[in-house]
């Protein structure tokens, strides 16, 4: 599946490029010491995780909707952020629970790619502060047996509920955003999480965070989501060209 998702983000951003190619061959005649001033649009950009909405269908487990977004603050920087709500009943050897809840991630991205002509993909790294409010039910678990010969334990029902849970915490974010039609972009983002804090359920673990995913060592979760988004142009900001040395102007 990651695979599949690199090469196709490949595949568009070469897309993308072989486009512009043939929009700026009509420049070619212009002067070498011409100035072109280019103009970019910044606005926002809205869109929803395809990951989290197909995977409501085939999972039985699984219920979850995320809505993404950011807003390009300057050529390389943009505020960014995604909401959500997540159901998912996990089932381990030991132990079967359901958490229930919503979260809120807010942060930023910074443009590695050097967009060129009307380009306008985007190569991103970036940081998000997450937090989630949630609830956790206890569906049944199974003592641990240290005499195994004597026959296994048998499961024990709960339905324990535990409200008014919450966790904080950050994310490295790495992602990818191209362009394929007027306005609208196919993405995809990878993201590693470590908690800050969380209040847990009594004599349980948060072993799911909505928003986080599963915890890892206690503290650290992985993350994915594969997006299409909308781009809504607000203004054109004018690009200032870069200045030739006075030697390179002399040759």
């Amino acid at each position: 599946m990651l695979r599949f998702t690199f090469s196709l983000a490949l595949m568009l951003l070469s897309f993308s490029t072989v486009a512009q190619e043939k929009k700026t061959t009509k420049t070619d005649s212009i002067k070498k010491d011409s100035v072109i001033l280019k103009k970019e649009r910044y606005g926002l950009r809205v869109g929803v995780d395809l990951f989290k909405l197909t995977r409501s269908f085939y999972e039985k487990d699984y219920r979850g909707l995320e809505l993404v977004g950011d807003y390009r603050l300057t050529r390389r920087h943009f505020i960014a952020g995604e909401i959500g709500n997540e159901n998912k009943t996990v089932d381990d050897d030991r132990v079967n629970f359901t958490t229930k809840g919503t979260y809120l991630k807010v942060g930023f991205d910074y443009n590695t790619y050097e967009n060129w002509g009307n380009m306008e993909n985007v190569i991103s790294l970036g940081m998000r502060y997450g937090v989630s409010s949630f609830s956790q039910t206890l569906n049944s678990y199974t003592l641990y047996n240290p005499y195994p010969y004597f026959g296994a334990v048998a499961e024990v029902p709960s339905g324990v509920i535990s409200k008014g849970l919450s966790a904080q915490w950050i994310e490295i974010v790495a992602g990818v955003k191209a362009k394929v039609f007027n306005n609208v972009f196919m993405g995809f983002s990878f993201r590693i999480n470590r908690l800050l804090s969380q209040k847990k359920p009594d004599n349980f673990d948060n072993l799911y965070i909505p928003g986080f995913n599963r915890t890892y060592n206690g503290n650290f979760g992985v993350g994915f989501n594969y997006t299409v988004s909308y781009f809504i142009p607000l203004y054109k900001a004018t690009v200032k060209p870069k200045e030739v040395p006075a030697a390179k102007k002399k040759k």
